[in-house]
């Protein structure tokens, strides 16, 4: 997973904009006047929350966003817009005579003692002018995700028919949900509500079995492609429907120790979205959006996180997947009617003319899935002195190259249960091999593919290297 690709996306955010403020201070008595504490402020911070939050941590991983809403016309509007263009997110925001909606908490000891929100319905008029903007910025065609940001203030009057806009349009519909009724984001692609919020819609839930059942009952209903659930402790729960069969995923928590969980949807949401308007499939960005929470939850208040705080956790996993986990990555493609690339090899040594053999496969489809050999394999058919880089150390070189999309091992001699598997569109080997001689010829044009060769950068490989090195 690069995460330079998050800076290729674009998403509209479009929903309830906020301005959360902090006073902190100490308490050291209790007020004459009445039996409450007496907080002595030290220090107020005031930061971006709501849809303004959610653009906020798209901006922080390099995703460009554009965020609709509405602010009043005072003091904190201002800031908003200040906050706003610091962060280099496009403003779409409607001067409402209403007040801007804003939380102020009194916290001490990183306790929150007291919460004081100020907010008013917008009017009519101020819904019709933001979904003018809606309509300008939904058509423009580098927009590939809408996330309708919704914490139940009133500035999504009509969900509904934004969802129907948005995906006429071709574009990924994301929605963080409110309230007891869900049948007003019915059509979205994927929504994600916590588990007490899963819980107000579907009731009670009884056991894991039973959420499963609830939560495919309620995909069937709203008629979504998924439903991520995010669960605390738990981790998160992916439901999602693949070709009417809904399939469940358990993601367990990355959180370490936890301070604050305000804002946290916010960060899955836009990391969610962020990734799948970079290129990565739904699984690699629920994984992204994972580390996020589990990051954004041990700061104070509304955060964001960065991708340079991510990498370290993504090089943590191991950099390739096995033959059973690449079965729901492929099915993934192949639903977003991907172009899928195989090449395989030991790739024990990678140097030049693999990196231009790989960059050529990759530009001839959407996604260079690579097979290679594990230790065993090489060791068979290489010598008992092969491989010089153990597989974790192979994969993890080839992982890092941004033509390379996946890493597959395999156990085998040849990669021919990965090619059943995989059922390429495209099945690409270097120009030493005859084309009807590469293993999965039969099996890849069996199935309406195509099996290519690709010439090989003379004078390098990696016996030559080994040789020279001696």
């Amino acid at each position: 997973m690069n995460l330079k690709n998050l800076k290729k996306g674009k998403v509209i955010v479009f929903g309830d904009v906020i301005l959360d403020k902090y006073i902190m201070g100490s308490i050291d008595r209790i007020s004459p006047e009445a039996p409450v504490p007496v907080l002595r402020p030290s220090n107020e911070e005031i930061r971006l929350g709501g849809a303004a939050n959610v653009a906020l941590n798209l901006s922080s991983l390099g995703t460009k966003a554009t965020l609709i809403g509405v602010t009043g016309k005072d003091g904190d509007s201002r800031v908003v817009n200040e906050l706003l263009k610091k962060n280099k997110i496009k403003i779409a925001l409607r001067k409402s005579l209403h007040p801007t909606i804003s939380k102020t908490r009194l916290l001490s000891a990183q306790q929150q003692i007291l919460r004081i929100d100020e907010e008013e319905n917008f009017s009519e008029e101020d819904w019709k002018f933001t979904l003018e903007l809606f309509y300008k910025h939904i058509s423009l065609n580098d927009v590939s995700a809408l996330v309708l940001s919704d914490y139940g203030k009133g500035t999504l009057k009509d969900t509904a028919l934004l969802i129907k806009k948005a995906k006429a349009k071709g574009k990924i519909v994301l929605v963080d949900p409110k309230g007891k009724d869900f049948s007003k984001y019915k059509g979205a692609d994927i929504i994600t509500p916590n588990f007490s919020e899963f819980e107000d819609v579907v009731g009670r839930v009884g056991s894991e079995a039973d959420l499963t059942k609830k939560g495919k009952a309620l995909i069937k209903a709203l008629n979504l492609n998924a439903l991520l659930i995010t669960r605390g402790p738990e981790g998160m729960t992916l439901l999602q429907n693949k070709k009417g069969k809904v399939l469940r995923s358990d993601f367990p928590t990355q959180a370490r120790d936890v301070f604050d969980v305000s804002g946290a949807g916010d960060t899955v949401i836009a990391a969610l979205a962020g990734g799948l308007a970079g290129g990565f499939d739904l699984g690699d960005s629920i994984r992204m959006a994972n580390i996020a929470a589990g990051i954004v939850v041990a700061k104070l208040g509304t955060a964001t996180v960065t991708p340079q705080e991510i990498n370290p956790f993504l090089e943590k996993e191991k950099p390739y997947l096995t033959l059973e986990e690449v079965g729901p990555y492929k099915d993934d493609l192949k639903d977003s009617n991907k172009k899928i690339v195989f090449t395989n090899g030991c790739f024990d040594i990678l140097h030049a003319g693999h990196v231009e053999y790989l960059e050529k496969a990759k530009a001839l489809g959407d996604k260079l899935i690579v097979g290679i050999n594990s230790d065993s394999s090489v060791s068979k058919l290489k010598g008992k002195n092969r491989p010089i880089n153990k597989l974790i150390h192979r994969a993890k070189v080839l992982s890092s190259l941004r033509c390379v999309d996946k890493v597959v091992m395999f156990d085998e001699n040849t990669p021919l249960k990965l090619i059943k598997t995989l059922q390429p569109d495209l099945l690409v080997k270097g120009g030493d091999y005859k084309v009807k001689d590469i293993v999965g010829y039969k099996e890849v044009t069996g199935c309406g593919g195509s099996v290519v060769t690709i010439p090989l950068v003379k004078g390098l490989s990696t016996t030559k290297i080994l040789d020279q090195a001696q």
